[in-house]
């Protein structure tokens, strides 16, 4: 194990942007408004553990079907670029359905919403590249934002307003596009050498 808070930081801000619970901070409320209660807790260590659990789990899943890491990481580095695209453009090119589910804590808040198909793409491919203990505490960092970001989502759209609110998408939109063409660039090298 070797702990390195450059690696944390990066592994961090990479999830934070890929999660977006801030610019999600209008569906939670949209949420909150339709069933009632969240439960923050609830929702935060649910993703949390969903999120850890494929980060073990995943590369095995992957090797049973014949994929090794740098090349999912090359695939994720593609999801994680149009993830940045959607934010920096405010358009939508994948749609979750959006059925009510009975209980929006765990559908579809802990699960597509916090520990979606970006962020479970982005653990693998950030596996590549990392100490796994740096991004179980990356992880665990963003489960506590979660966590706050969920107790004080009214707040905080109050606080910062919708036009912060997009303003904060399209930073966070252009770290991840950066950071997808990194991902990219140091997986493809390992893939032709």
């Amino acid at each position: 194990m070797n702990f390195d808070l450059n690696e944390i930081f990066t592994a961090f801000m990479v999830l934070f942007a890929v999660i977006d619970i801030v610019g999600n901070i209008p569906i939670i409320i949209d949420l909150r408004n339709k069933v009632g209660h969240i439960q923050s807790e609830k929702a935060s260590v649910i993703a949390g553990f969903i999120m850890i659990l494929f980060l073990f789990v995943g590369q095995r899943l992957l090797g049973l079907i014949g994929i090794d890491v740098n090349s999912f990481a090359v695939a994720g580095s593609f999801i994680l670029f149009f993830i940045a695209l959607e934010m920096i453009l405010g358009i939508t090119l994948y749609k979750e359905d959006e059925d009510q589910a009975l209980n929006a804590t765990v559908f579809p808040l802990a699960f597509p919403l916090i520990a979606g198909p970006g962020s479970l793409t982005t653990l693998l491919s950030l596996r590549a590249e990392f100490d796994l203990m740096n991004i179980i505490i990356a992880v665990l960092l963003n489960v506590l934002v979660i966590y706050v970001v969920l107790k004080t989502s009214s707040r905080i759209e109050k606080m910062i307003g919708k036009n912060g609110i997009a303003i904060i998408r399209k930073i966070f939109g252009v770290i991840l596009l950066a950071i997808a063409v990194k991902l990219f660039a140091a997986n493809i090298k390992m893939l032709l050498a």
